[in-house]
């Protein structure tokens, strides 16, 4: 393999001959103590709190961030934590989130717990993990943190510690002496002279996250701990990051391994005074491993913009100019991400650093990949990946060719394949090339499997060799090539703006109202958000309500406001199969023709015709015909910000005339 990165299969084959190093890290803190001890004075991780202040980042070198770690470990350990101890944060992103992070894993086991969700599906995940100590944000004039996670601590019978971290540490220079006072005041207005003692539950400690690693030291770890491949390191939430608590168990070895993996796609060009962008969320593994122990590991620097990331304010505005600043060479996002930077002037700053730009969660539509790539000259490497496979499953090749549309080369050391499975669920038999199936994925990056036991229930795949194959729940296909392409999600997440959201957050609120009969949640295809959630109501037979009013209904019910349906749509009849089941695919069919004819009207196109169909080697496929074929150029830039491959037929021409999506493509 070239030190350039990987540029094909064969080049994962020659990484998987030579084997895995016998001297891998055993554990996350292992592997970032090794990256640190490349250059320990080296830049490690900065942060700025508003997009206005990004040219005066706060910054930790290796053996600064390493100390932090280390304190906050042995902080942990102090409070009687052990290597079974669950260490929750529900956190935004801020220095000391990967404190909290790495220190919380060299300690027990850290649970990420999303911090947009409201505080009884809050309770609900850290009762399900039986966490014992959480770490969370102290009271602050304009966030709401605080007030969600104190409304519910009375419902958290194994916590035993409460750990708060105070925003107005990370305010810069001499506006943190006002940030002080603001965030006691607004101790006072929320619980009067009695303060936070008095508000926090008697049996819970309430612990200054800044004071109690202040007293520790950062030179070892307290506890001596002799750390093992199969210690269980991370609790993170799945299955959608809203719906029934559902927490996938990882191991140290499966972080480890998948740093070492993707690592390998970049070669030599990944390493010290090279700089990651972090603008996804911290609750999230792609944040947690392509923008945290990724770069850690290899000795590179993270800047970690806002404490709300790529939702800050200003953030997507300054984008280039923090680029420019910071000279980034990497960031992580999402296609709505690169599709609101292609509105956003580059004018005259130099982003020559910028070298890749990864993306995964949903299919990246190919006039943003292209439009972004022409505009920026900047490499977009589209990946795949799952919370149960630790964060990166496959990724285009950096130097070599990367396709549009396809989730690209698996990564080294973890199998991938599509499979054909029988009514039963068993395995049949390998698919060809090109043959869509159910994947699968096995190796060493794949989780122990869930913290609830029912949920582990047909998540392996029996196979006949020894191995445990993973049942993602997606159906692709391999071509030739060993590219992987997806073609549908047999699961129904519904992807909004990178975020998972379970249909059953918004089916179960509305099965609760008493006009209720059937309810079906669905994903609108959305060219800035990716998709949108939309409920689909049949009526009990007499029964009457107006979608405001099922609105209104769920709004209280639901625990994530990414999760409210954008609309609710009743309508006479669900559409079933021929055994009555609901027949989703149908809906999702009748959302998808309207939301492109919708997108073609506001581009000027009128009585254009859509039709939405279904091909098992790559999922939808849309057929356009317009009016007018001087329509054509404006029709396929509208098609082009989905990710569907499509043709258009323009009247009176006939068929002769057509363009076809992403698939066609290559870059």
């Amino acid at each position: 393999m070239s030190t350039q990165g990987i540029a094909n299969r064969n080049d994962v084959l020659a990484i998987e001959a030579q084997g895995v190093p016998e001297d891998l890290p055993v554990s996350t803190y292992e592997m970032i103590c090794r990256g640190a001890a490349i250059d320990p004075s080296a830049p490690a991780l900065s942060f700025f709190m508003t997009a206005d202040c990004y040219r005066d980042a706060e910054c930790w070198t290796y053996g600064e961030l390493v100390r932090d770690i280390t304190r906050t470990a042995n902080a942990f350990t102090r409070l009687g934590a052990t290597s079974q101890s669950v260490i929750a944060y529900v956190l935004p992103n801020l220095p000391e989130t990967h404190f909290v992070i790495w220190g919380g894993q060299a300690a027990g086991i850290t649970f990420a717990v999303n911090p947009l969700l409201e505080g009884e599906a809050i309770a609900d995940l850290l009762n399900a993990a039986g966490a014992t100590i959480l770490v969370t944000l102290a009271p602050f004039p304009g966030t709401d943190l605080w007030q969600k996670v104190h409304s519910v601590l009375h419902r958290l019978p194994a916590l035993a510690h409460l750990v708060l971290v105070n925003l107005a540490d990370r305010m810069p220079g001499q506006s943190k002496f006002t940030a002080r006072m603001l965030a006691r005041g607004e101790v006072s207005r929320l619980h009067g002279e009695g303060g936070l003692r008095a508000a926090v539950p008697a049996g819970i400690g309430l612990h200054d996250f800044a004071g109690i690693i202040e007293r520790e030291s950062g030179t070892a770890l307290l506890n001596n701990r002799r750390f093992a491949r199969d210690d269980p390191s991370s609790f993170f939430g799945t299955g959608g990051t809203t719906g029934l608590p559902k927490i996938a168990m990882r191991r140290h070895g499966n972080e480890v391994a998948n740093a070492w993996s993707t690592s390998h796609f970049f070669g030599e060009g990944m390493g010290p005074g090279k700089t990651f962008f972090c603008g996804l969320p911290l609750f999230h593994v792609n944040a947690v491993m392509a923008t945290g122990l990724l770069p850690f590991s290899k000795g590179a620097h993270v800047v970690l913009g806002t404490p709300q990331g790529y939702r800050g304010e200003g953030v997507i505005k300054h984008f280039w100019e923090i680029i420019e600043r910071h000279r980034i060479n990497f960031f992580s996002g999402v296609p709505t991400l690169y599709a609101a930077l292609l509105d956003v002037p580059i004018d005259e700053c130099d982003i020559s650093s910028l070298e890749y730009g990864l993306c995964g969660a949903a299919p990246m539509p190919v006039e943003v990949f292209r439009g972004f790539q022409e505009r920026t000259g900047i490499r977009i490497l589209e990946a795949y990946g799952l919370t149960e496979g630790t964060c990166v499953s496959s990724v285009n090749p950096p130097t070599g060719e990367r396709r549009i549309g396809s989730i690209g080369l698996r990564v080294p050391g973890q199998e991938m394949k599509a499979v054909v499975l029988d009514a039963d669920g068993r395995y049949v038999r390998d698919c060809e090339p090109d043959e869509a199936g159910l994947l699968l994925i096995s190796g060493c990056n794949v989780f122990a499997g869930y913290v609830q036991p029912q949920h582990n229930e047909g998540i392996w795949i029996e196979l006949g060799d020894g191995k445990r194959w993973f049942n993602t729940g997606d159906l692709g296909r391999c071509d030739a090539d060993g590219y992987f392409w997806l073609t549908g999600r047999k699961k129904d997440l519904i992807i909004r703006g990178g975020h998972n959201i379970d249909p059953a957050t918004i089916e179960g609120p509305l099965h609760r109202h008493p006009a209720v009969q059937m309810a079906a949640a669905i994903g609108r295809p959305d060219a800035h958000a990716g998709e949108l959630p939309i409920a689909y109501v049949q009526l009990k037979p007499g029964a009457t309500a107006s979608e405001s009013e099922l609105a209104e209904f769920v709004r209280s019910e639901i625990g994530e406001r990414a999760a409210l349906p954008k609309r609710i749509r009743i309508v006479e009849t669900m559409p079933l199969t021929g055994v009555g089941k609901l027949f989703k695919p149908e809906l999702k069919r009748r959302e998808t023709v309207d939301a492109l004819l919708s997108a073609l009207t506001e581009a000027g196109i009128e009585g254009a015709f859509v039709v939405a169909d279904q091909d098992p080697s790559r999922g939808t496929v849309l057929r356009v015909e317009l009016p007018d074929c001087e329509l054509e150029a404006t029709a396929a830039a509208v098609l082009g910000r989905f990710p569907f491959a499509f043709s258009i037929v323009a009247a009176p021409a006939g068929g002769d005339d057509t363009r076809v999506g992403p698939e066609s493509l290559r870059s």
